[in-house]
């Protein structure tokens, strides 16, 4: 509490950057962050809270910090957060060349292929981010889950009371996926390829006799794979994009099914 109390102060004054003490607890809240201690969201029975004086922290991080040059071997950068280290410690295996911000927190079992995990994010245990997957800010990903060759999770830090990207434990994310603008992906569930997913996108379940809707939202255990629908506009009536629920992850599936498997369990074809 005493934390947040400096943190919100200094969110609305921000001279007090200035201040050591203040600096010291922005720090604070970066470790804090990195070593999976703080969480910008975290769930709440069957919800998720942002932690917005979390998210505060990380903003007041970038002013506080100055730029210096990182030298890795033969590689060099310039930036004003450091490199995640001690990969042997934490047990993540890291690919080369893979790469994550200090301030973020991958737990023990992570894989990282070829990749990018941003500050503020959150990889729990087991989950692997295929190459050249990308974990935007402040995401949120679970437990063993499987973030496919190319997947994009949109980073966000303001405004400050945005719920980030969540993808929930055991989900299977399939390649050159797009998911963003704090949208929110069920436990277990199996999002084919090249599926986008905002905030506010159109993701209609098609299993029963009627169309059911969601807004950004795709339930537990559900299919999902890129589907469009008809919208009229001045011009004419085009189609626009949107995801289809085309079937449910069976019982007898196992948590690390292949993509083409469990869409071919729904007749659907890869």
């Amino acid at each position: 509490m005493a934390l947040q109390q400096i943190i919100e102060q200094a969110w609305e004054n921000r001279d007090l950057l200035k201040e050591h003490h203040t600096i010291e607890a922005v720090r604070a809240v970066i470790e804090e962050l990195d070593k999976g201690r703080l969480r910008v969201a975290e769930p709440v029975g069957d919800d998720w809270k942002v932690n917005e004086w979390v998210k505060k922290a990380v903003l007041m991080y970038f002013p506080i910090q100055a730029m210096k040059t990182i030298e890795v071997g033969p590689f060099e950068f310039h930036d004003k957060i450091a490199l995640k280290s001690n990969y042997a410690q934490l047990g993540v295996r890291v690919v080369p060349h893979a790469v994550a911000r200090y301030g973020a927190y991958l737990a023990k079992g992570v894989i990282m292929m070829p990749s990018y995990v941003n500050i503020g994010a959150y990889v729990d245990e087991g989950t692997m981010v295929d190459t050249w997957a990308t974990v935007g800010s402040c995401a949120q990903v679970g437990k063993h889950v499987h973030l496919s060759g190319g997947v994009g999770l949109g980073g966000v830090l303001e405004p400050v009371q945005a719920a980030p990207t969540i993808i929930e434990d055991g989900a299977f994310i399939g390649s050159r996926s797009i998911l963003v603008e704090g949208c929110r992906i069920g436990k277990e569930a199996v999002i084919g390829a090249g599926v986008t997913i905002t905030g506010s996108s159109r993701i209609i379940d098609v299993t029963g006799s009627e169309p059911k809707e969601y807004r950004g939202y795709v339930p537990p255990r559900a299919v999902v794979i890129p589907g469009s629908y008809t919208k009229k506009f001045p011009a004419g009536e085009f189609q626009v994009p949107c995801a289809l629920i085309i079937g449910q992850r069976k019982e007898s599936t196992d948590l690390k099914t292949s993509l083409n498997d469990a869409l071919r369990e729904n007749a659907v074809a890869v």
